[in-house]
């Protein structure tokens, strides 16, 4: 079978490797869709483990089920979770699912860019899902970021009529605006230092969309009836926008570090203020299940419409034009493969 094997974000090649054989338990499932995620080509933290085939957001079509397997049958459209809980750890059992030793060591094989994916015993029981009719696979591919979303603004405590800052307008940045607004959020701004990205912003329903080398605090607070912004999302990995939240957020308020920074960095936070104003930084790590049923549902019942994210549809031998696209983050937003 086909697959793209990464070496680093501007050498990925369509190489061949053998179909994977299933054993009792497990599914063989032909992937008709994969999404790159912004997480596919931080090269500081791929390129140490490479070569590899990544790929961890796909839909596909059951096309072998090993002796064992119940409740589903070959030809049934499905989506498959990458990582699993054990679900008896103390983590799990506490509701930190994302934090299980199991979750962090679970995967399907060799990847989601490739024809075909052998799916453990334990993906089996607890990481497929069937997609329903309203779901094509290329909105599927979405059901991961989405509950990744999901799960950091449920940490958060969102609420109806909260004043929300998303810092930064990638993929992460536009579902964390189209969740928010699905919750009821009131005034939602976003910044990026992209132009393309805000406009796809405003266009998706943003409050204001900013760019994010002006002032931030001082335009929320004129936009926001001189208030800071309550929530204050944090998703993209630059120092400049971590800082910026420190600056943004309101007494009372919430910063959700979504995404991660290299290495080493290390924020200088105001203890004294933020213990004063009773100011809470967070972070959110991947999804569990109950978060994946969640966002399958919202995409079933058209609640949060994703369609408008996708730019790029590519075979899998032009993986390598996805990945440049998605690296150089320019006007793309949503890069799918298709095998």
């Amino acid at each position: 079978m086909r697959v793209a094997m990464y070496y680093n974000n501007k050498d990925v090649r369509l190489e061949e490797l053998p179909q994977p054989q299933i054993g009792d338990n497990e599914l063989l499932v032909k992937v008709k869709a994969s999404g790159i995620c912004g997480s596919d080509v931080l090269e500081w933290y791929r390129v140490k483990k490479a070569p590899l085939i990544l790929g961890h957001e796909i839909t596909g079509e059951i096309a072998g089920v090993g002796k064992g397997v119940k409740g589903y049958k070959t030809g049934e459209r499905v989506f498959v979770s990458h990582h699993v809980p054990c679900n008896t750890c103390c983590y799990c059992l506490n509701g930190n699912h994302t934090v299980c030793q199991t979750l962090h060591t679970t995967n399907y094989y060799p990847g989601g860019f490739a024809e075909y994916i052998r799916v453990p015993a334990i993906n089996v029981d607890r990481g497929v899902f069937l997609l329903p009719d309203e779901i094509s696979f290329e909105e599927g591919t979405f059901i991961e970021p989405l509950a990744c979303v999901l799960r950091g603004q449920r940490m958060i405590q969102l609420k109806a009529g909260q004043s929300v800052l998303i810092l930064g307008a990638g993929i992460s940045g536009l579902l964390h605006l189209l969740a928010a607004r699905a919750q009821g959020a009131g005034r939602i701004m976003v910044t990026d230092i992209s132009e393309y990205r805000l406009k796809i912003a405003k266009s998706l329903g943003a409050s204001a969309a900013i760019n994010a080398k002006e002032d931030i605090a001082a335009i929320t607070r004129k936009l926001n009836n001189g208030r800071l912004s309550e929530q204050v999302i944090v998703c993209t990995g630059a120092v400049s926008a971590f800082m910026q939240s420190l600056q943004c957020v309101d007494r009372a308020g919430t910063i959700l570090c979504f995404a991660a920074t290299e290495p080493g960095i290390a924020l200088p936070v105001p203890v004294n203020d933020f213990w004063r104003n009773s100011i809470k930084i967070m972070h959110s790590y991947g999804a569990a299940p109950l978060d994946i049923t969640q966002a399958i549902e919202l995409l079933k019942t058209g609640a949060l419409d994703v369609k408008k994210l996708i730019t790029h549809c590519l075979g899998l031998a032009e993986a390598a034009r996805g990945f440049q696209l998605v690296a150089e983050a320019r006007e793309c937003i949503k890069v799918i493969l298709k095998p």
